[in-house]
């Protein structure tokens, strides 16, 4: 016994010794590629125990294979009527979860206003990201703690011309973490929210269109992120370039932003 517990107290100071007084547990909606696999792959490689959650499985079960004995998994549409219970049960399997980490998401250029193109981002960014994250929010005001962070987008700062859903529906997660943590202040819940607001990212989400200014990539900015939940950052802008570029672009007045257009397209 006496070696048992002198045992235990080498591994707790292990574990201080890297940071942690226990291996974290968190979730990330939207693993199977682009920011959300790149952040798991850290996340796994730092000894966080990890839930991973998407459509495909395939990359999930490869991400598994890293660290099988703390890794979880389970296929999850955001946009399914049974994704909330997959979640839970996700949540459950591995014990709790201190932080969810909402990075599904779709998008296009769609200047011509596809109607399908438009009606699937909002289905995906607006109703799958608040089923997903209040989901979440009820989860850990159960348990009176926990750390939600959502990876939007610089594109919520502004109407983006050639890109209305997206840039409409990242304005609303924005939004909506901003209005979650009024509520859970008001409910005196120990939450705390986590935007993400990368500027160009170089994931698949972008294969395809025409060549984006200030491409940064995604293993950069999976660690700036790693890093902004660690410190519980409010807002965090990825990176220097984009916190310049947004900051401008609020101070244009919305009469003037219209003409600007031209250079976004």
């Amino acid at each position: 016994m006496f070696l048992a517990i002198f045992a235990n107290n080498q591994n707790e100071e292990k574990m201080k010794e890297n940071g942690h007084k226990k291996p974290q547990r968190a979730v990330i909606m939207g693993a199977s590629s682009g920011i959300g696999y790149a952040l798991a792959q850290r996340l796994i490689a730092h000894g966080w125990m990890v839930g991973l959650a998407a459509r495909r499985t395939q990359p999930l079960q490869q991400l598994q294979q890293q660290a099988p004995e703390r890794c979880f998994y389970a296929p999850i549409d955001v946009n399914d009527a049974h994704a909330e219970a997959q979640l839970l049960a996700l949540f459950q399997q591995m014990g709790g979860v201190d932080v969810y980490v909402h990075a599904a998401g779709i998008g296009w250029q769609n200047p011509t206003l596809v109607a399908e193109k438009e009606l699937q981002t909002a289905e995906t960014n607006a109703v799958g990201f608040i089923r997903m994250v209040g989901t979440t929010y009820r989860y850990f005001a159960k348990q009176r703690k926990g750390h939600i962070v959502c990876i939007s987008s610089i594109a919520g700062t502004k109407g983006l011309g050639p890109a209305p859903a997206y840039s409409a529906t990242k304005a609303l997660q924005n939004t909506y973490l901003q209005a979650l943590e009024q509520l859970a202040y008001q409910q005196r819940l120990n939450l705390w929210f986590t935007d993400i607001r990368p500027g160009f990212v170089d994931t698949p989400l972008l294969t395809g269109t025409t060549q984006f200014p200030m491409l940064m990539p995604v293993e950069r900015v999976a660690k700036s992120i790693e890093k902004a939940i660690r410190r519980q950052r409010h807002v965090c802008i990825i990176d220097w370039r984009w916190r310049v570029v947004t900051g401008l672009w609020r101070l244009i007045p919305n009469g003037l932003w219209r003409y600007v257009g031209r250079m976004l397209h």
